[in-house]
């Protein structure tokens, strides 16, 4: 069945499952992620308490849709009374410069310490940095959080950082199995006592672990989370969002809602060859999608002439989250214009016929 056959879907489920504490906006690159997790936090702002968007893409994109500047602490969003954003990006390197100058023996020594210990684990700083992030958001009262995703790649590995924490701890646990009280000497030498020694590391390290299993366990509970893919109608994105489903599924995380952005709809009858190929093109693929997450709702946004960024832009485009897009159809007013125009081009087509008629006969 074609896509155009079958209901057109909303994400009115989102905002009414009241269970949600965390929602996942992700997908392709240059999809209209950011956007869409920022219209979505406009929405559920106006039926939960308070809301926080946090985006995980190093670009800077979250402050553009919002055309508001954005920092590792949560931020009140202008004009908005309970939505609050941040951006962390997932890099436990990103730190203060000036720490590396500082004394080994403070707690920013021992942050030092465990950041160095990280290089040697693939993955475990940006772990790390997700748990930080994750202890900072449950110290905070928020009824809902959302997080704008980095593309596709980044999201996946950020599914995985517990079992790689997991691993990060055991290779630490090696070592320190491995040479003994060479680390403690060590500390010693740099002036750190036991508080900050290696027991204190490692317990760093497990206090992450144990932060980022306890989310885990939430962010696989259907009830508390669910992922909404967005993509556009073109065969890569198709592929990304295939790709990205399944990961979801044996990552055991929900997900039921999928966005379609930028589709093109024939509202006022363009006789343009290129744009009616891009539809076709389009068509064939929203068929697909369609076939492929038939249980799915399928959210679809119509491509704008221009970019959706400021608060009141997004409150306007939010409208299509919740009602199905409808184009405009044709008025009388309009089918007359078209009767002109084709009449016209009919008589400028016979003029230039005659031209070559005559220019045929002299020949």
């Amino acid at each position: 069945m074609a896509g155009s056959d079958l209901p057109e879907g909303t994400l009115q489920n989102v905002l009414e499952q009241e269970t949600l504490k965390w929602v996942f906006v992700g997908g392709k690159g240059g999809v209209g992620k950011t956007t869409c997790s920022s219209i979505l936090s406009i929405l559920l702002a106006s039926v939960r308490s308070s809301v926080l968007i946090i985006s995980t893409d190093p670009a800077h994109n979250l402050s553009d849709a919002f055309q508001q500047k954005f920092t590792k602490t949560p931020t009140l969003v202008n004009g908005f009374p309970n939505l609050y954003a941040m951006v962390r990006f997932l890099d436990y390197q990103e730190v203060d410069p000036t720490v590396e100058h500082e004394d080994i023996g403070g707690e920013n020594g021992m942050d030092s310490l465990v950041s160095e210990l990280a290089n040697a684990i693939p993955g475990i700083d940006e772990a790390m940095s997700f748990a930080e992030m994750l202890k900072l958001v449950q110290t905070m009262d928020y009824s809902v959080i959302v997080f704008d995703t980095a593309p596709t790649g980044h999201t996946l590995r950020l599914l995985q950082f517990p079992s790689t924490l997991e691993k990060g701890l055991a290779k630490v646990m090696s070592l320190k199995n491995k040479f003994g009280g060479l680390m403690s000497q060590m500390t010693r030498m740099f002036g750190m006592d036991d508080e900050f020694g290696e027991d204190a590391i490692l317990g760093k390290l497990e206090g992450m672990k144990e932060v980022i299993e306890q989310v885990n366990k939430q962010f696989k509970d259907p009830d508390l989370t669910t992922f909404v893919c967005v993509c556009i109608p073109e065969f890569l994105s198709l592929y990304e969002t295939e790709r990205l489903v399944q990961e979801l599924s044996k990552f055991e995380i929900d997900t039921h809602n999928i966005i379609i952005n930028q589709v093109l709809y024939d509202e006022e009858d363009s006789q343009s060859k290129l744009l009616k190929a891009r539809m076709r093109m389009q068509q064939k693929y929203l068929d697909q999608f369609y076939m492929l997450y038939d249980d799915f709702n399928i959210t679809k946004l119509p491509l704008l002439p221009e970019e959706v960024t400021g608060v009141e832009a997004l409150k306007a485009f939010s409208r299509h989250f919740l009602t199905p897009y409808q184009p405009s159809t044709s008025t009388v007013e309009s089918l007359e214009q078209r009767v002109s125009a084709l009449r016209q081009q009919l008589k400028d087509t016979e003029a230039e016929l005659d031209r070559l008629r005559k220019g045929k006969e002299k020949a």
